[in-house]
């Protein structure tokens, strides 16, 4: 049972063409507006967290997570500076 509700404004044409396309699918607006909704979040969600790769281009993406770090002076400087939060203040 849905039981959220989502309120949105929308111009009079684009709940026409909404109408429209959700008429064509055999659904009502709801149904259509939350389907098409609920696609495109997944779609923007997994753009963020998927990657698809053949096989070959698995193998040296593994072999280059596998792979021990390079040395980076830069980054170790930044990792040895002491935070501002983390010193102690001195009264005086």
């Amino acid at each position: 049972m849905r039981d959220a509700a989502i309120n949105l404004r929308a111009r009079p044409e684009q709940r026409d063409l909404i109408d429209q396309a959700a008429r064509l699918l055999g659904k009502n607006r709801s149904d259509f507006m939350l389907e098409a909704a609920c696609d495109r979040a997944q779609s923007v969600l997994l753009d963020q967290v998927f990657f698809s790769l053949d096989a070959a281009k698995f193998r040296q993406f593994t072999k280059l997570l596998d792979a021990p770090p390079e040395h980076n002076h830069g980054l170790e400087r930044l990792m040895a500076v002491k935070p501002s939060w983390g010193k102690k203040s001195v009264k005086a």
